[in-house]
């Protein structure tokens, strides 16, 4: 009854709002209802591979509702055909753009697409390729978005790809540290010096890797800061990975009193590589404890050997208990450790000393 008192520009007005308003209304039952409907039953697969890119295009597909009800209300509004073709070009350049979206959110799913490829096949994949072939493939999808889209509104690909062709060169010097690190990221790629979660030290820098991409690698220092490095910096660089060590070094010296018996100091050398050879942590392959030299002030024992584990926190606590047991040996055979000291003889006698006495005095420096 009210739209029969209306003009026919009103009525038309009224039920385009009135079917925007309709697939506004279905985008907020897709997202309270379906969406997650649909979502609980593929999280009850077998697979995370749906549920992925179900995740991926949420939010396009909310987007998509709310695109599709103006596109459908203009529609219905009485535009001539010149203007509905514009309309449609628009609408077909975002359906371009959200699907574009969506297909740049499957970062994930690349990753578990790539393991299942590595258990079908039986083949190692380095980590580290994941997130750059990830990256290359989302700058591949919109790449190819870019050309679809200026091909529905007319604009001559083939020219554009000539002018790039023929400003190539002015492009490559003025991007020449982009295309640097963009090589130095194919450089570590194919060479592998590191992986994702590598420990690794370079003269500029010393942490954890945690991602690579065309410009640049993160490394999570110790201290917990986040430095970022240009590939073509690090593939120029010398880079030791701590994380591919079969086995970690501790190496020292353990002085001890010149007072101290050759029997006790057999003993505690013997009894100290027993210990090491029956540690657990320890490796077995090289072990070395052995009475090197005469020191300033000190018996030099030297101790060379290796912990199974190369982990830093590890480490620490297999050297801390080494250390522990070294201690006990000591006391148990009532040995002391040595610290450094100098005796200076004087050959004047100081005053209050007898003329005929030759005075000692040790200096001991801690």
């Amino acid at each position: 009854m009210l739209l029969n008192i209306m003009s026919p520009t009103a009525q038309n007005a009224v039920i385009a709002s009135l079917i925007f308003l309709f697939f506004l209304f279905l985008s907020k039952i897709f997202t309270t209802h379906v969406f997650h409907l649909v979502l609980k039953i593929f999280s009850k697969t077998n697979t995370e591979f749906d549920e992925k890119i179900l995740l991926s295009f949420e939010r396009p597909l909310r987007v998509f509702f709310v695109a599709f009800g103006i596109y459908a209300a203009l529609l219905y509004l009485p535009f001539d055909a010149g203007l509905q073709l514009l309309i449609t070009k628009f609408f077909r350049s975002v359906i371009i753009v959200l699907t574009t979206w969506g297909l740049y959110n499957l970062q994930d799913v690349h990753s578990i697409f790539f393991k299942k490829i590595q258990e079908k096949l039986n083949v190692q994949i380095d980590k580290i390729l994941f997130p750059f072939i990830s990256k290359f493939l989302r700058v591949v999808t919109i790449f190819f978005a870019f050309t679809i889209i200026a091909q529905e509104w007319d604009y001559d690909i083939n020219g554009l790809i000539a002018g790039l062709g023929l400003g190539g060169l002015a492009f490559a010097l003025a991007a020449k540290d982009a295309l640097a690190n963009i090589f130095g990221g194919m450089v570590i790629i194919l060479d592998k010096p590191f992986s994702i979660g590598d420990w690794i030290k370079t003269p500029s820098v010393e942490g954890t890797v945690e991602d690579i991409n065309f410009r640049s690698t993160k490394i999570r220092t110790f201290a917990q800061a986040l430095v970022t490095v240009p590939n073509s910096t690090l593939a120029n660089e010398s880079i030791t990975n701590w994380s591919r060590m079969g086995k970690r070094r501790i190496t020292f010296y353990l002085g001890v009193t010149y007072n101290t018996p050759r029997k006790k100091l057999e003993k505690c050398i013997s009894e100290i590589r027993t210990m090491l050879e029956n540690h657990p942590e320890i490796h077995k392959e090289t072990i070395i404890v052995r009475f090197e030299e005469f020191g300033e002030s000190s018996l030099n024992i030297f101790l060379y050997f290796f912990t199974v584990t190369t982990a830093w926190g590890e480490y620490l606590r297999v050297k801390e208990d080494v250390n522990y047991k070294i201690m006990e040996i000591l006391e148990r055979e009532e040995v002391s450790v040595a610290f450094p000291s100098r005796s200076i003889y004087f050959e004047t006698p100081l005053p209050g000393e007898a003329k005929d006495s030759q005075h000692n005095i040790k200096e001991r420096i801690n």
